[in-house]
């Protein structure tokens, strides 16, 4: 069960930090190892996302429209809003999900090797 503190750690040095979790808001921390690589688009059909990069800087991917952000940027991302992100350098980002539903409990079954994605179709789809 995933618990505020646990740390998930995900290829090319991506490291996830719950650090809040609650049933209308999951907050964390990410840092990105900075490989470029965008993981494949999904969308989040009942959730916003937002993120505020903290150190380095992302490409986001938001509806299609692509953007640098840097330290003190935002990215508000809405519910059912096809997105990607990625850092070519290691970077460092807040990430707010609203509400939480079972997000934390996806991330854990993605990065520990087990997952069965449409028991998580309500926090994650491809697009």
């Amino acid at each position: 069960m995933a618990r505020p503190g646990q740390v998930i750690e995900g290829p090319n040095g991506f490291r996830l930090e719950l650090l809040s979790i609650e049933d209308d808001l999951l907050v964390m921390e990410a840092r990105y190892g900075g490989t470029g690589e965008f993981p494949p688009e999904h969308l989040h059909p009942r959730q916003a996302e937002r993120f505020e990069v903290l150190e380095g800087a992302v490409r986001a991917r938001v509806a299609g429209e692509e953007r640098r952000f840097g330290p003190g940027d935002i990215i508000e991302v809405p519910p059912g809003t096809p997105h990607t992100m990625a850092a070519g350098e290691p970077s460092r980002m807040r990430w707010e999900v609203r509400p939480a539903l079972r997000t934390a409990e996806f991330f854990e079954g993605l990065y520990g090797g087990s997952i069965d994605f449409a028991e998580f179709s309500e926090e994650f789809r491809l697009t």
